[in-house]
């Protein structure tokens, strides 16, 4: 498939050769078509969930997409003669066996044993759990993975056909019901979204658990900084198939600035109408903003968002998150009337590093309709943040290419302060002896040490102690642990959409370099993602900004910044403040519920 062609883009689409399945620690499995019966009280994975029924697994079936590729998948059914909804999980990562299944499974990120099969694919629904509850799971391997034909593509409306054309396939088999459903984390939710916006007629919801929608601005090429790391050496090195894989890293290589191929891989929100259960997290460096993004631009009227405090292959195995889902699948891939349209439209978990979590409190929108703006402006003299504009300019000087230099600015609060919403850091800046600067910067709570106060993704008390012994100079790995939000951008980028922009969420074009003249000082908007932070008496909140990544470090092959992405900085930095440069910290206050009068 030559996606340039089929779409109309106008952009030459650069591939790259697949990963061998011969390739040593792939461990993809032959093709292996077949039936055959799992018997109730089978046991899977070693000290797993014995299956509590029957599961007919046929494996390796055949499915021929409209251009004649053909793809394969298993599917996981009760082996009554009744018709059963299937919930579709859709993935590059191997439907089974495979490296991805291998090293990643999720009992060794804290998950008891016990709350699996064994079954599951990476990411995934565990077959065990729906066969038992009446339906259907197919796990299908996307174009271009494992045994599949094709050429792997990434995100884009192509693949969002071929899940079409999967999801009207599994509805007209004569043991499925009609009805089918999606539902998956990370990737396999990512997908979901370009797959529900081409509107396949027998999809009838959607349960993405944790996806981006935007693929240069959440991904690749957040605020105009290029960061392919996690990609290429985490992701794609890890994947196998017999073709071609599409390479988003050389196309941005190619392409740094926005176009056509950019423009369609951001998730086409506006055409998603079925019901979605989606759940997202403020710690996930990746995922965070555009899942919450997505609740808010789908047109579904019969949304629901849950914002969870724990690590997301953790969470989507939670015995109590699978039966939450259980109901609204039920709702709407078996119409049973089960209340379920009384769940709060948004439960949302309050983080309190070094403290305890709210989880699940009820809201009735995202972002909250209560929040208060609080504006502190950074004032240099004494590296706080205030509350008045300061009278007097002042600059704030930091290394742009000195990986131990930032500036930081602190603010003690005297009372319980929650923080909850988008963030964003109005700056103004400047460059020395550069014609650009990319700039990053964190916002994180300390105590009255100063010492940084940690929140940690996992219950288990052996992984919480392995998280927090890999501390590195206060802070830890991310997607594992998290202090507060963080944001980056390249000040050749700064231009804003003047339409989709707010002062608390700046909306980037990247359509345009504007390079700076040397001891040119403009304004810019740095935002950083959206958080939910409780901060107590006596805390301070801190802002850092610096010329390297700041916040959570990254530890492969989860997600996060790359301490070594490459930048445009030389020299120092300025930020100039005070008098006639407002350089403020925008903080979205929600008062408690109660106290609206």
């Amino acid at each position: 498939m030559d996606v340039h062609k089929q779409d109309n883009l106008g952009v030459e689409v650069i591939f790259r050769p697949s990963n061998p399945l011969d390739t040593p620690g792939a461990l993809v499995p032959p093709l292996q078509p077949g039936t055959t019966v799992l018997p109730k009280g089978s046991v899977h994975a070693e000290s797993g969930m014995p299956l509590p029924c029957d599961i007919r697994l046929d494996r390796d079936v055949a499915i021929s997409l409209r251009d004649g590729t053909v793809i394969y998948g298993d599917v996981y059914r009760p082996t009554g003669d009744e018709q059963v909804p299937v919930i579709l999980v859709w993935t590059p990562y191997g439907k089974f066996q495979g490296w991805w299944n291998k090293n990643m499974y999720a009992t060794n990120f804290g998950v008891p044993p016990e709350d699996l099969s064994g079954l599951q694919a990476f990411e995934a629904l565990d077959p065990a759990y729906w066969c038992d509850h009446g339906y259907a799971i197919a796990v299908v391997d996307v174009r271009g993975a494992a045994r599949s034909g094709g050429d792997m593509l990434w995100w884009g409306r192509a693949g969002g056909r071929d899940i079409y054309d999967t999801v009207e396939w599994l509805a007209e088999q004569e043991w499925c019901s009609g009805t089918v459903g999606m539902a998956g984390n990370s990737q396999l939710a990512i997908l979901q979204w370009f797959g529900a916006a081409e509107r396949p007629p027998h999809l009838a919801a959607i349960a993405p658990w944790e996806g981006c929608i935007d693929m240069y601005r959440e991904d690749m090429g957040r605020g105009g900084i290029p960061e392919t790391k996690f990609h290429s050496q985490d992701v794609v090195a890890f994947l196998y198939g017999e073709n071609r894989f599409e390479d988003p890293a050389a196309m941005l290589g190619q392409y740094p600035l926005m176009n056509a191929y950019w423009a369609e891989k951001r998730a086409r929100l506006d055409q998603i109408e079925v019901p979605a259960y989606i759940v997202a997290s403020w710690t996930h460096p990746i995922h965070c903003h555009g899942t919450l993004q997505a609740f808010r631009e789908i047109s579904s009227t019969d949304k629901w968002l849950r914002v969870s405090n724990e690590l997301e292959w953790v969470d989507i195995a939670d015995p109590d998150n699978v039966a939450d889902l259980n109901r609204f699948f039920d709702r709407y891939l078996k119409d049973i009337d089960n209340g379920w349209e009384d769940t709060p439209r948004v439960r949302l978990s309050v983080l309190d590093p070094g403290g305890t979590d709210q989880v699940g409190r009820p809201e009735n929108e995202w972002p909250l309709a209560r929040q208060e703006w609080r504006t502190l402006y950074l004032n240099p003299a004494d590296g706080t943040l205030s509350e008045e504009l300061p009278a007097h300019e002042a600059v704030a000087r930091y290394q742009g290419d000195d990986p131990a230099s930032s500036a930081t600015f602190t603010y003690t609060f005297d009372e319980d302060t929650e923080i909850t919403g988008h963030i964003n850091l109005h700056l103004w800046v400047e460059a020395e002896a550069a014609e650009d600067m990319d700039l990053f910067a964190a916002v994180y709570k300390t105590d009255s040490d100063g010492n940084r106060l940690h929140h940690v993704e996992v219950r288990s008390p052996e992984m919480r102690a392995a998280i927090l012994g890999m501390e590195t100079d206060g802070r830890l790995p991310a997607g594992f642990g998290y202090e507060g939000p963080s944001g980056r951008l390249r000040a050749s980028h700064r231009a804003l959409d003047p339409e989709r922009s707010t002062p608390a969420e700046p909306y980037l074009t990247h359509a345009e370099e504007q390079l700076l003249t040397p001891g040119e000082c403009v304004p810019v908007e740095l935002a950083l993602w959206p958080t939910s932070l409780l901060v107590h008496p006596g805390e301070h909140l801190v802002v850092e900004i610096a010329g390297h990544p700041v916040g959570n470090v990254s530890v492969p092959p989860m997600p996060g910044p790359d301490q070594n992405v490459p930048t445009r900085n030389k020299g120092t930095h300025l930020i100039r403040t005070g008098g006639t440069y407002d350089s403020h910290l925008l903080l979205p206050v929600v008062p408690p519920a109660g106290a609206l009068g």
